[in-house]
C-alpha cells in the first residue's frame, strides 16, 4: 500500500514540472516612452535678429544630438547677462567680448566667452541725407548709449574722417575722446534698441546691425558707413565659468560653427551679417 501511495504522490510531482515547464512565461512588458532618457535641456538668451533666427535654425541639429535648446529673447543687451548670470540661462547669445568684459566689470560678475559666430558690422544710417557729403555742420547724431558700442561708434566716425579721437582712445573712446570735430557734429546717446526710432528726429544714427534688420533696414544697402569685415566686433556664445566646458555648450557652438550655419548665414542676410568661423 505504502508503495501505492508512493509511486502516486511521485507521479502527481512529475506531472507538476510537466506542466510548469510548458506554461508560456509572461510576456516582457513593454518600455515605456516616458522611461527613455529625455533630452537634456538648453536654455540660451538672444536677441531677435539674427541671433534668436540662427538659433531657431540650429535647433533641430542639436535635437539630434539629444538637446532640447529653449530660446529665450531679450529686446536689450542688459537682461540677457543678468539672467545668465543668476542661472536662469545656460548661455547666452548677443554680444562681443568687449561689450561682455566692460558689462561684466561694472556689475562685478564673471562672464566667458565660448565661441565667436558672425560679425554684424556697425552702419550710419539716415533719412535726410544720402551720402557723408550731405551732412552738414552742426548735424545731430545718435549713437548707442551704452561704452563699448559708443566707443564703436565714434571709431567708426574717425575712421571715415568726420572726426578725429585720441591715439590712446581705444574700444571705449568716449565724446571726451575726441580732439578734432571739424563739422562740429552734436552727438545724442541713445538705448542701442531706440536708435532706428531716432532716424525721423536726428540727422543720421549708428545702428547695430541686428536692430537695424528689425527695423527692416538692410546694412549693405541702406547704411552711409558700415564697418569692414575685418571688424574685430564678432558676436559670441557667452557661458559662465562654471559651465563653460559643459557638453551641452560645447555643441552649442560646435553647431553654430558648422558649414550648414555659415551657408544659412550667407543667403539669408546677403553680407548683413558676417560668420567669424
Amino acid at each position: 500500500m505504502k508503495k501505492n501511495i508512493f509511486a502516486v504522490i511521485i507521479g502527481l510531482m512529475i506531472l507538476s514540472l510537466v506542466f510548469t515547464g510548458c506554461t508560456p512565461s509572461a510576456p516582457a512588458p513593454e518600455k515605456d516612452a516616458s522611461q527613455e532618457t529625455a533630452a537634456v535641456a538648453l536654455k540660451v538668451g538672444a536677441t531677435p535678429v539674427p541671433h534668436a533666427e540662427l538659433l531657431e535654425f540650429i535647433k533641430p541639429l542639436l535635437k539630434e544630438q539629444g538637446i532640447e535648446l529653449e530660446i529665450v529673447e531679450f529686446t536689450d543687451y542688459v537682461n540677457p547677462n543678468l539672467a545668465l548670470d543668476s542661472k536662469e540661462l545656460d548661455a547666452n547669445f548677443f554680444q562681443h567680448v568687449p561689450y561682455m568684459d566692460t558689462f561684466a566689470n561694472e556689475r562685478g560678475i564673471e562672464l566667458v566667452s565660448v565661441g565667436k559666430v558672425h560679425v554684424e558690422p556697425l552702419g550710419l544710417y539716415s533719412k535726410k541725407i544720402k551720402s557723408l557729403d550731405e551732412l552738414k555742420d552742426n548735424a545731430v547724431v545718435a549713437i548707442p548709449n551704452d561704452p563699448t558700442n559708443e566707443g564703436r561708434a565714434l571709431i567708426l566716425l574717425d575712421t571715415a574722417g568726420l572726426i578725429k579721437l585720441k591715439d590712446d582712445a581705444g574700444l571705449e573712446a568716449t565724446e571726451k575722446d575726441i580732439v578734432e570735430n571739424p563739422k562740429n557734429l552734436v552727438f545724442k546717446p541713445i538705448d542701442a534698441a531706440q536708435l532706428p526710432r531716432t532716424l525721423e528726429d536726428v540727422d543720421a544714427s549708428i545702428i547695430n546691425t541686428n536692430y537695424a534688420l528689425e527695423a527692416s533696414l538692410n546694412p549693405v544697402n541702406d547704411s552711409i558707413l558700415i564697418e569692414g569685415s575685418d571688424s574685430p566686433y564678432a558676436n559670441i556664445v557667452t557661458a559662465r565659468p562654471d559651465n563653460q566646458n559643459d557638453e551641452k555648450i560645447k555643441k552649442l557652438v560646435e553647431v553654430l560653427q558648422t558649414e550648414e550655419v555659415k551657408a544659412f548665414i550667407e543667403e539669408t542676410y546677403k553680407g548683413a551679417v558676417v560668420p567669424a568661423f
